[in-house]
């Protein structure tokens, strides 16, 4: 588990497992429930249930508060946002996809060599970016567009932003194999749980009526 995504699980309150599945739909609703309520339903995670709201701002504040206010985060703002309508993805989704990856560390570099703020692979941008954008992209700009067309791209061709956010974390083997799931991996099912609960987060700070399209079934 990254260094990042521990400290986000401590942020947020949550065990390394918990008990919650959940699937986005077509229209972009996210649906979560504490049991499988039918085959649309997949796990986030697993484990003891906690009584928790994905998605509800009163968790992980401390973390919303700082999204607004660092420095290091309003500077790639404009890039966020340009990347989110160039490549048709949610500036939201991408903000907290930066925020678990890297925690808008602009100069991070993962042991296995994922670079910059959406922490992008050689071979990652060898097929999402220019030969001359691969050959920088530690740079902000270009690695937010680069992960940004990566994640719309994973989007269209699973249908569905969990089994894309599992992709991006676990790779596109380990989703088919799963059958265009979420894998059971601890580490791949936290990393969608923190990522789509910061999303919906956010789109409850900046969008209220956006932040509706959040459904939770008893």
């Amino acid at each position: 588990m990254t260094r990042w995504l521990c400290l986000l699980l401590l942020a947020y309150g949550l065990p390394a497992r918990a008990d919650l599945w959940g699937f986005v739909d077509a229209a972009g609703v996210a649906h979560f429930a504490s049991s499988r309520l039918d085959a649309r339903f997949n796990p986030v995670l697993g484990g003891p249930l906690t009584q928790r709201v994905p998605g509800k701002t009163d968790a992980g504040t401390a973390l919303l508060t700082w999204l607004d206010i660092a420095p290091e985060v309003k500077a790639v703002q404009p890039w966020v946002r340009e990347a989110a309508e160039k490549h048709g993805v949610d500036a939201e989704l991408l903000k907290a996809v930066i925020a678990v990856e890297s925690g808008y560390q602009k100069g991070a570099v993962s042991p296995r060599g994922a670079l910059g703020l959406m922490q992008i692979t050689p071979d990652t941008a060898s097929r999402y970016a220019s030969p001359a954008d691969a050959a920088r992209l530690i740079e902000p700009r270009i690695n937010i567009h680069t992960g940004a067309r990566m994640l719309a791209d994973l989007i269209r061709r699973f249908g569905r932003i969990d089994a894309a956010l599992a992709a991006w974390n676990a790779g596109e083997g380990a989703v088919r194999r799963a059958g265009n799931r979420v894998p059971d991996i601890d580490e791949t099912q936290a990393h969608v749980h923190l990522v789509l609960e910061l999303y919906w987060a956010l789109l409850q700070q900046g969008q209220p009526a956006r932040a509706q399209r959040l459904t939770l079934h008893p």
